[in-house]
């Protein structure tokens, strides 16, 4: 298992619409995604970033604070040497495209993500 750095960043948040125009307007970032519960955006090295409403069924699990995804070069194999550490995972691995996804539960009791893709 190799970790490549951050690939990704989800933040639920009561303040949707403020935030969503901080991180178009402020910070500049392209927009990618706009749906009702929620908005994405990319960062120019690809890293993405997504802000959700509080009442995103989808992402309920996930809590107050932001939740990062941690860049791997293989979800599979590095989800199964989590696992055999004890890491508890969420469901199965999820994927869209060319892109892989697994979240967890660190050991701060905050939830985290490993993507691939």
């Amino acid at each position: 298992m190799r970790i490549e750095g951050l690939g990704w960043l989800g933040i639920r948040t009561e303040k949707f619409e403020e935030t969503a125009r901080f991180f178009s307007s402020v910070m500049r970032l392209e927009m990618t995604r706009r749906e009702h519960n929620v908005v994405g955006f990319v960062f120019p090295d690809g890293t993405e970033l997504e802000v959700w409403r509080p009442e995103d069924e989808f992402h309920s699990f996930f809590g107050e604070g932001p939740v990062v995804g941690f860049r791997v070069d293989d979800v599979e194999e590095a989800r199964a040497v989590m696992e055999a550490a004890g890491v508890e995972f969420f469901g199965p691995i999820q994927r869209s495209g060319n892109t892989a996804w697994s979240h967890f539960r660190g050991p701060d009791g905050n939830v985290y993500e490993i993507t691939e893709g």
